[in-house]
């Protein structure tokens, strides 16, 4: 919970925009098209959204998944998941392939019409017989019905890997059109648990089209360089609770809050007040006396 609590704490500026270690990665981009006043409230004022808690047992299968193929990159071999799709290619062997799989480096291209450094981490990279890099991603779910790319919240998987093709291209790779998703769907259906979790992988191919990035880059630095905030996008949840809560508050009445001088005159008056009743004599009981 520490580290949870540590992560809403409002950054360096130097991770701001237009600071030192600032870049606008694939995340960043795809918060400015989900909702451009997070985004602004993020990158420009350095106070980002509540992060979700890691999905650690998606972790592990992206951990596992990528020493699976690269037994495969070693062996320039075809991976069987390659095969029974029929499809003709292999594990994409180059010495900036570990930096371009790291979450905070990935790869890199500089903007030149917005003088930003866009970057994005990819997850694999496939080679086709003509040359062509494929974009894979990994992706890991368990659920009972069929495997697809159909909801509407996965709009944001297909951009993500169309701002992967825009950087390999901007790179001077050959980069098909069409990357795969490889979906691991944890089973539910055994009999038990046993210690282990047995999956099915379906590979799943997608049509990019990455025209969109290079506008949307333009867009987001307008929007970094003006000083008034945007509007939030009218679905945005995080704005909508932040607006709710503001006014929820703005209608309770503000606890009385006393200089600590006067606070600690009353705590004291109050120790006299008591000492001197403990002192103060039971005239009930003397009277009996007399």
């Amino acid at each position: 919970m520490a580290e949870y609590k540590k992560k809403l704490d409002k950054r360096s500026d130097k991770w701001n925009y237009g600071g030192s270690e600032w870049k606008l990665s694939r995340s960043k981009l795809e918060l400015f098209m989900d909702c451009p006043l997070c985004f602004y409230v993020d990158n420009k004022l350095g106070v980002g959204r509540p992060p979700g808690f890691p999905f650690n047992l998606n972790s592990a299968v992206d951990i596992l998944l990528k020493k699976e193929f690269d037994i495969h990159r070693a062996a320039k071999s075809t991976h069987p998941l390659m095969k029974a799709y029929g499809l003709d290619a292999i594990p994409f062997a180059n010495d900036d392939m570990d930096i371009w799989r790291e979450t905070f480096k990935g790869i890199e291209v500089f903007h030149e019409k917005s003088g930003l450094i866009v970057k994005g981490a990819v997850d694999d990279l496939w080679i086709n017989p003509k040359g062509e890099l494929i974009v894979v991603d990994y992706k890991s779910t368990s659920k009972e019905t069929k495997i697809s790319l159909d909801a509407e919240w996965q709009d944001g998987y297909k951009r993500q890997m169309e701002i992967y093709q825009w950087l390999l291209r901007r790179k001077g790779f050959k980069v098909s059109d069409t990357g795969y998703f490889v979906y691991a769907n944890g089973l539910r259906d055994r009999k038990a648990f046993d210690g282990k979790l047995e999956f099915e992988v379906t590979l799943i191919p997608y049509t990019g089209k990455d025209t969109w990035v290079e506008k949307a880059i333009l867009e987001a630095k307008k929007c970094l360089d003006n000083p008034t905030a945007p509007e939030p996008a009218k679905d945005c949840e995080y704005c909508a609770y932040r607006r709710l809560s503001r006014d929820v508050q703005a209608k309770l009445k503000p606890a009385k809050i006393e200089p600590k001088a006067e606070k600690a005159e009353k705590i004291s008056e109050k120790k006299l007040k008591v000492k001197s009743v403990k002192n103060e004599p039971d005239h009930n009981k003397t009277e009996s006396l007399f």
